[in-house]
């Protein structure tokens, strides 16, 4: 189990992060209400998970280069405290688009789900997973045996941990795009706009913990 229970956490936290509709599901369900069919939902799903998936390896290559220079234990505080000014800086304010022009392409969702999941720190809640003891595929340096002794991902587990949070984030955005676009006509876009509001709080809770997180593991 403690071998696994990295993996389970990384795809927890996929299918959170599906849940969040400033991800990325919301602007699918936008388009996909917009040409009136499923196809548009679900071709506008992949670039934006393409898009996550990228600020999410970015963040963990950026992660593995300061392993390098920076000791484990100062890493975690470095990690912990940007994590906690990003959920403070979330509970007193958030903002979202209100309106946007919906005649995107591929490209033009790619850039934007990078740029929005970069923005919401949603690389850096998976850091303290990444840096825990129990990751498989960890090589850890012998003590004295460099001023920044700390442990490295291999690359495969850094390639593994991004499809395995991806694929759980687009399986969870993808169901709930679908279900709105079904339901839109009844009680769709009313539900649409409490889950909006609630996010907020609930995204700016998950930064904090995930802090804490990274001094705990």
């Amino acid at each position: 189990m403690n071998r696994e229970w990295p993996w389970l956490l990384l795809a927890l936290l996929g299918a959170y992060h599906g849940l969040n509709p400033a991800m990325g599901w919301l602007f699918a369900l936008a388009l996909g209400l917009q040409e009136k069919r499923r196809a548009a939902i679900f071709a506008a799903l992949l670039p934006i998970a393409l898009g996550h998936a990228i600020a999410i390896a970015v963040t963990i290559l950026l992660l593995r280069f300061l392993q390098y220079l920076v000791p484990l234990h100062t890493l975690k505080w470095i990690v912990a405290i940007i994590l906690f000014a990003l959920g403070i800086y979330r509970l007193f304010r958030s903002s979202h688009p209100r309106s946007a022009g919906m005649r995107v392409g591929s490209r033009d969702l790619l850039v934007w789900s990078f740029l929005m999941s970069s923005a919401h720190g949603a690389g850096l809640m998976i850091v303290p997973i990444l840096m825990s003891q129990q990751m498989p595929g960890m090589t850890h340096m012998m003590m004295g045996a460099s001023p920044t002794e700390t442990s490295h991902l291999s690359a495969p587990v850094i390639l593994i941990a991004v499809l395995v949070h991806t694929a759980a984030m687009l399986l969870i955005a993808g169901i709930l795009a679908i279900l709105f676009f079904e339901s839109y006509e009844r009680a769709g876009l009313k539900l649409l706009q409490r889950t909006w509001l609630n996010f907020d709080l609930f995204w700016a809770i998950a930064l904090l913990i995930a802090g804490f997180a990274a001094l705990w593991f």
